[in-house]
């Protein structure tokens, strides 16, 4: 027996070894630069959920069992959806890349899966998501993400338990990991087989196996074997990057960081208490209202401004933005979104340059705007007028040029005693403003 329990422990060390010393591929490292290079996405939340109009977590929140939220299936029949306007809202808003829910944690599947009878195909619309979305996304030049949801209120084979989550959806089973892993790998076979090249899969749900965020132990109470699952990821396709919304540190094999409703630092939302890391791109997602899925009585919509500046914030934290939207059942985006996502679109037309590839800035975020960069050059982005910008302990030698992005407009930025004073004329943009400075180093 003893000798038993040793072969297992090495085959288990052996394992988790390799996943500790991924490394990865080439086409992931150059996929990596692009991802963080690309600095804003779409993040769609839709499904059958989007029905009762109250968002994505209306059947745990209203506690409906399986048999009554199965109905909803039945009468998902989106017959405005159209990928080609969804992918050109996307591209119109200046973003390069969409991150699609294919499965929530309802279990829906928006796709025509074999492993499980919950799924677009069922339903009075019977056409494949995922595939028109794909289909588009490479028409229209806009990378695809794809979400995929590892909890499940459905399901009796997860290890519902001991979930934090989906405790009132009469299951009355045990659950089965191993099965439960089985079925997601399927899934996820077809994903990265039938739909051509993935960008990257966003996993959640991990939080629902672990005590709550700010918690000093946040030790999942199941393994999810991830070694498992990334290692397939990355054999299948080698270039897609993997993030998980776990609320936590990066974990081997893992080739992105997210923040949810926060920005990298911050932790207003009560979910990041985890450090941003400097090894891999960073990604912060974020709703234009206070809801992720369609809600019929939510209607805090954030201001163009506030959306803009968040956007130059998070580049300035060297970090993208996927903002999300909740379509309508029927397959429309509402204008409060459009509207937003178009006025986004118009300023990056014209100050795109100080946001894609670029760095995350010398100094973080401070009350008059933030900074970002690109090799020689330093952009200056003024969130409120005021007479001057001054930057005590500027770190470099000399400013070779300074000017307003938007028209070349020469700015007289003077360099004396270490701290570089940047006057403010003009009519000032009232989202932001840039100014660039060309710098000697």
């Amino acid at each position: 027996m003893k000798k038993l329990c040793l072969i297992i422990t090495l085959i288990v060390n052996g394992l988790l070894a390799g996943a500790q010393n991924y490394v990865p591929a080439p086409s992931n490292i150059e996929a990596r630069k692009w991802f963080a290079d690309a600095r804003f996405g779409l993040f769609i939340h839709w499904g059958p959920f989007s029905i009762p109009g109250s968002g994505e977590w209306v059947m745990n929140e209203r506690k409906v069992t399986v048999e009554n939220y199965t109905r909803l299936g039945k009468f998902f029949n989106p017959i405005d959806f159209d990928a080609q306007k969804w992918v050109a809202t996307a591209k119109n808003a200046g973003m390069k890349y969409i991150t699609l829910i294919t499965r929530h944690h309802d279990g829906f599947s928006m796709w025509d899966t074999k492993y499980s009878d919950f799924n677009i195909m069922n339903t009075p619309y019977k056409k494949d998501i995922v595939k028109m979305m794909a289909d588009e996304c490479r028409k229209q030049g806009i990378k695809l993400f794809l979400y995929y949801s590892i909890l499940d209120w459905r399901r009796e084979d997860y290890p519902h338990e001991t979930g934090r989550t989906g405790q009132f959806s009469g299951r009355k089973g045990h659950g089965n990991y191993a099965s439960y892993l089985q079925f997601m790998k399927s899934q996820l076979t077809e994903l990265l087989t039938n739909y051509g090249q993935i960008g990257g899969i966003w996993f959640d749900g991990h939080w629902d196996q672990t005590a709550p965020e700010g918690e000093k132990d946040r030790t999942s109470r199941l393994d999810w074997k991830y070694e498992e699952i990334y290692g397939l990821i990355h054999k299948l396709q080698p270039q897609c990057m993997i993030g998980n919304n776990h609320h936590l540190s990066p974990l081997p094999g893992e080739d992105f960081q997210m923040f949810e409703q926060d920005l990298p630092g911050e932790n207003k939302s009560g979910l990041s208490f985890q450090e941003a890391s400097v090894q891999m791109p960073l990604e912060a997602c974020q709703t234009i209202n206070g809801s992720w899925g369609f809600s019929l009585t939510d209607t805090s919509y954030k201001s163009e401004t506030r959306l803009i500046q968040t956007l130059v914030k998070a580049a300035a934290l060297g970090a993208n933005l996927l903002l999300n939207i909740g379509p309508m059942p029927n397959g429309e985006i509402q204008p409060e979104f459009t509207d937003r996502l178009n006025s986004m679109g118009d300023w990056l037309k014209i100050y795109g340059e100080s946001i894609y590839g670029t760095n995350a800035g010398y100094l973080k975020p401070q009350d008059w705007g933030c900074i970002t960069q690109k090799s020689d050059k330093l952009y200056i982005h003024i969130f409120k007028a005021q007479p001057e910008i001054l930057l005590n302990g500027f770190p470099f030698k000399k400013i070779q040029k300074a000017y307003y992005l938007k028209n070349k407009r020469v700015v007289n930025a003077a360099l004396k005693n270490g701290s570089l004073h940047i006057p403010i004329y003009g009519n000032i943009n009232k989202n932001d403003e840039v100014i660039v400075l060309e710098i000697k180093k």
